[in-house]
């Protein structure tokens, strides 16, 4: 398919039927869109005109929301990705769009959605697994209420979200209330960098954005207690002017 996703199933069963709007204008890209998301369980509704995209958001909800930032205008595009946010905070929002012409523009356009409050950003043609994987990881962290989301494994850290215990190797790591919501929030996005503005106002709240060394130096005190050379992470590596990334440093 041109778009880059198909309709093979994923390997790993979903639990519960997903309620998924594709809120796109091109339908080149939104039809094998929402015919792969519906080949695979979810149930889809399709939005092509994205004037109505709040609308509908607020009489209705949904796991997943799909949508392109870039079709009625990047600074339009991204004050809705902003509204979804505040409208449906337990929703995964992943922007699937076209690439940009220029390479440095499309990383503009990937920072902004993510700092508008985007989940991912997935750029046409996308390999169909991947696609499917990353989408089931969005889900694992705005649905923490199903067994799956429970227990976090990465490397050999172990986080029982509802129990807010942490252990390395089988020894308790003691955190502070505002050190594992910032722990949590990382540990199940791994390999995702997430911005700076989102991790301040996921575990801070919505009026914080720009107190940078309230997180720097959150982020200096989980390291001296998960890594085992702080100056050297393994696990919470910075990516240069978007924010912090987590990673499984015994993967691959």
């Amino acid at each position: 398919m041109k778009s880059g996703v198909s309709s093979a199933r994923p390997a790993v069963p979903r639990p519960a039927r997903i309620r998924a709007l594709v809120a796109q204008d091109d339908p080149s890209l939104r039809l094998p869109v929402t015919e792969a998301l519906r080949s695979n369980g979810y149930e889809v509704k399709e939005l092509p005109q994205g004037n109505m995209l709040l609308d509908l958001v607020r009489t209705d909800a949904f796991d997943l929301i799909l949508l392109d930032i870039k079709t009625p205008g990047l600074r339009q595009g991204i004050e809705n990705c902003r509204q979804l946010r505040e409208l449906s905070p337990r929703s995964g929002i992943v922007i699937v769009t076209r690439p940009e012409p220029r390479e440095q523009s499309e990383s503009e356009s990937k920072i902004r959605g993510l700092e508008a409050g985007a989940d991912d950003y997935l750029t046409a043609p996308f390999d169909p697994r991947e696609f499917h994987a990353r989408l089931r990881a969005v889900l694992r962290r705005v649905r923490p209420h199903e067994p799956l989301g429970a227990l976090v494994k990465v490397g050999d850290l172990e986080m029982d979200l509802p129990r807010r215990i942490v252990q390395q190797n089988g020894k308790s790591i003691h955190l502070t209330r505002t050190e594992f919501d910032l722990l949590a929030l990382m540990m199940q996005r791994p390999g995702t960098p997430i911005p700076h503005v989102q991790l301040l106002r996921s575990v801070w709240g919505p009026e914080y954005g720009n107190e940078l060394e309230y997180l720097r130096a959150y982020i200096r005190l989980l390291r001296r207690k998960i890594e085992a050379d702080p100056s050297k992470p393994a696990y919470i590596l910075t990516e240069p002017g978007v924010g912090y990334r987590f990673q499984d440093p015994l993967a691959g």
